[in-house]
């Protein structure tokens, strides 16, 4: 027969190897009611239980998740977001992690974390044994992309128009100049940040974060590169965009619901 390991108690045996006491005797002097039955329960195994300041119950610290450092992969997923919007990673080439890892000063593990998130937002795909390549994108994929913003944003847009109060279309004003700032300056990766912003903190009043996740997901999809490495639109039409932004803003302080409902439909007719 099996034995139990020393120190360890007979409980954790299989039921047919443990051993009981004798049960108490019953009424009749025997220690069973009726045959076969036996009237002795053992107590149920204690639950763990963790102590209020996170101590166990023998003094040792409880497991915790490990302390994070200084997120070293979010700050690489936006150099090479900031690369991919200014066209310094070449549609249909190939990169390596451990050469971008030289190149941002760091190991190839957080490169390649970063290329894993860029491959789930579309930027990038997967080759194997060889590194990420930049997607190639056509005007047909961000017309589509527009069109799909378009079916999100444009229905939540006009509901806030009747809505929300004046006084709170007016505190998003830095946002708006911040958007013409970067487009009269050229500087394209800025304005994709700054664009993203605004159209964030535009849908988050309708309180759905649901909502701002994935009009935000679609909204960087349709700001990376065509496949001819330039941007979605020149220089040219973000300061026609930025300055949408300004007059959209206008006319929600105003209440101008027509000039809204204009100015909404013609932002993403635009941007297609």
């Amino acid at each position: 027969m099996p034995r139990s390991r020393p120190g360890t108690p007979s409980q954790y045996l299989p039921p047919a190897q443990q051993q009981r006491p004798p049960a108490p005797p019953g009424p009749s002097g025997g220690g069973d009611t009726a045959r076969g039955e036996h009237t002795h329960s053992e107590p149920p195994l204690p639950l763990p239980r963790r102590a209020p300041d996170g101590l166990a119950e023998s003094g040792a610290l409880a497991p915790r998740r490990p302390v994070q450092r200084s997120s070293v992969r979010g700050q690489v997923l936006d150099a090479l977001r900031t690369a991919l919007v200014e066209g310094e990673l070449a549609p249909g080439e190939v990169y390596s992690a451990p050469v971008l890892g030289e190149r941002f000063g760091v190991s190839a593990t957080p490169v390649r974390e970063a290329m894993q998130q860029l491959a789930l937002e579309g930027a990038v795909e997967v080759v194997p044994n060889r590194g990420f390549r930049v997607i190639r994108r056509t005007a047909e994929e961000l017309a589509e992309l527009a069109e799909i913003r378009a079916l999100i944003e444009v229905p939540v847009m006009l509901r806030l128009a009747r809505t929300v109060p004046a006084a709170r279309w007016a505190e998003l004003r830095p946002l708006a100049e911040a958007t013409v700032a970067a487009a009269v300056g050229g500087d394209f990766a800025s304005y994709a940040e700054s664009d993203r912003a605004f159209h964030r903190a535009v849908l988050a009043l309708s309180g759905n974060r649901q909502l701002v996740q994935i009009a935000e997901d679609l909204h960087r999809r349709a700001q990376w590169p065509l496949a001819d490495g330039q941007a979605p639109r020149g220089r040219a039409g973000l300061v026609a965009d930025a300055a949408e932004h300004t007059a959209l803003l206008d006319a929600l302080i105003a209440q101008d619901l027509a000039v809204v409902q204009s100015l909404v439909r013609e932002h993403f007719t635009g941007s297609a």
